[in-house]
Order: C-alpha cells, then sequence, then structure tokens
C-alpha cells in the first residue's frame, strides 16, 4: 500500500447516503449539480426558509479532521448575490457535487458525515 491513504468516502457513496439519511427522517434532498463520482467536493445547501439558505462545506481544522462548516450565508434581502456565488463555485469545480437537504434541522445529517 502506499504511504498516502485516504479513508473518505467516495462522493457518490457520501451522497447516496446522506440522501437515504434525510428520506428516511421524512425530509427531501437532492442533486442538484452532480459532480466528480469519487472525489468531488460536496456542498450541502440549506434552506432555513424560502428566503435564507446556508452553504456547508467540509473546511480543514488544526486536528486533521474536516468538518462541514458554514461556507456561506444567503441574506434575505440579496438572494442574487447567494445564487451567483453557486453559479461561480460550479464554474470554478466542474467536479464539485452540489445538494440540497430540506429537512427539519439538517445539521444533524451534516454533522454525522464522514470526513
Amino acid at each position: 500500500m502506499s504511504g498516502s491513504t485516504d479513508s473518505r468516502l467516495p462522493a457518490h457513496l457520501e451522497i447516496a447516503g446522506l440522501i437515504r439519511s434525510v428520506s428516511a427522517a421524512g425530509g427531501f434532498a437532492t442533486v442538484i449539480a452532480k459532480g466528480e463520482r469519487d472525489a468531488g467536493t460536496i456542498l450541502i445547501l440549506t434552506m432555513d426558509s424560502p428566503q435564507t439558505g446556508r452553504l456547508w462545506e467540509r473546511m480543514p481544522s488544526p486536528d486533521g479532521q474536516r468538518p462541514y462548516r458554514v461556507a456561506r450565508c444567503q441574506e434575505t434581502d440579496n438572494k442574487q448575490e447567494f445564487d451567483e456565488y453557486l453559479r461561480r463555485r460550479r464554474q470554478q469545480d466542474r467536479d464539485c457535487w452540489i445538494i440540497e437537504l430540506d429537512v427539519p434541522n439538517p445539521e444533524r445529517f451534516i454533522a454525522g458525515a464522514p470526513g
């Protein structure tokens, strides 16, 4: 085995598990943009209300973990800026997945995602 091992799940498996978990809890999850099957970056969009949302992304931490953190918040009076940010991210990284969760307390699913 090589000196570098990455214990992360392939992106498509993590997303499939997330979708199943949200569905089992009575929520809805959908793939907005499909990325690279195995190693694509995963962005999770949660809507707190029809006017406000949060975009979650894995961020490295000093202890070597990669927990999801809020990378961007949608402002109620400037939805276009948030949508434009998502569009630019997708243009910059075609391997990026964007998943939207519609479920009460979505943080419980995001916090449990393997990192």
